[in-house]
């Protein structure tokens, strides 16, 4: 379990690396928030990854919010761009 870890763990953080990346050149606002809302699932990937390793539920709570905040983030920048482009 402890090499599945270590590979997960690397995962995620060659994936942050490149989300936060995306983050700081852009081109456009609307990657920045769709990099910050990726960057926000791998945090709650990395939450998750943790519970399942140490076998508790400490960070149910917390994942929980978070899930809740990048769906209603998604769908509010979503609807915003919709919005500015005229369709609805």
């Amino acid at each position: 379990m402890d090499v599945v870890v270590i590979i997960v763990a690397a995962v995620l953080t060659l994936a942050a690396a490149g989300t936060i990346y995306r983050i700081a050149s852009g081109p456009s606002l609307l990657d920045r928030v769709i990099a910050a809302d990726v960057l926000l699932a791998i945090f709650g990937a990395a939450l998750a990854t943790d519970m399942a390793a140490n076998k508790h539920t400490d960070n149910l709570a917390l994942l929980v919010v978070l899930t809740v905040i990048g769906f209603i983030g998604s769908v509010t920048v979503a609807r915003f761009a919709a919005h500015k482009r005229g369709d609805g």
